[in-house]
């Protein structure tokens, strides 16, 4: 696939080119906090009549920073939920995910595709792997999350940034569920600001996309080509 790999061998990124790639992907970060101030609701994505999608955020996001994908399963005809009850996702990784199968619950909701950036992909595994005895999640699709963790976690001044560390109880707990990995696309830069090991899940799809950064790779169509096809799949 052009501008993608599946390889796992490791990519050199020059200096001016990591230093540009993590620029642009602050401001990315930054337009989304503003526009997630705008008029567009989670009503506005509910309609369609394939495969249901519910949207998980990463941490300190909201719903919103996932717009420019949910647009693409929406036209699609795929109704896109979200909670709105995750707000900036600083909850533990267990209690989301709790909240996550709730809402599948209530809403009765079946094979449903899991579309998740970063935080929000480990919390999609534990749903799938914890929480989800009936198979209400069919599979998954991640974007930058840290399944192996992020070393600067160790770094991190709050608890809820804390818990990205490899050593983390429920992150370790995740790496050794291997069986659900399968049902994961993992799809990540060659350079994540944010995540400098990358996102690679044994097992699971792995697509590395030729760009940089942790946020703006949510509006870069070679993403969007990724979560069709995981999407198609229904």
């Amino acid at each position: 696939m052009t501008g993608a790999t599946a390889g796992t061998s490791p990519v050199r990124v020059g200096l001016v080119r990591r230093a540009r790639w993590a620029l642009l992907d602050w401001v990315y970060a930054v337009v989304w906090q503003v526009r997630s101030l705008g008029p567009t609701t989670a009503d506005d994505y509910r309609s369609g009549d394939r495969q249901a999608v519910i949207v998980i955020p990463g941490v300190y996001e909201t719903w919103h920073f996932m717009r420019p994908l949910m647009d693409v399963l929406h036209d699609r005809g795929h109704p896109v939920h979200v909670l709105t009850v995750l707000r900036h996702n600083l909850k533990p990784v267990p209690v989301s995910a709790e909240e996550v199968m709730a809402y599948l619950d209530e809403h009765d909701l079946h094979r449903v595709l899991v579309l998740a950036h970063s935080k929000g992909g480990l919390i999609g595994k534990y749903a799938m792997t914890r929480l989800d005895p009936h198979g209400r999640i069919d599979r998954m699709v991640a974007v930058s999350t840290p399944f192996a963790g992020s070393k600067y976690a160790v770094l991190a001044p709050v608890r809820h940034l804390r818990v990205f560390r490899a050593a983390d109880p429920v992150l370790a707990g995740l790496a050794r569920e291997l069986d659900a990995n399968t049902r994961i696309t993992s799809v990540y830069a060659v350079f994540d600001t944010l995540i400098p090991g990358g996102s690679e899940l044994a097992g699971a799809e792995n697509v590395r996309l030729d760009l940089g950064g942790h946020f703006r790779i949510l509006a870069d169509r070679r993403t969007a080509a990724a979560v069709l096809r995981a999407a198609d799949g229904d």
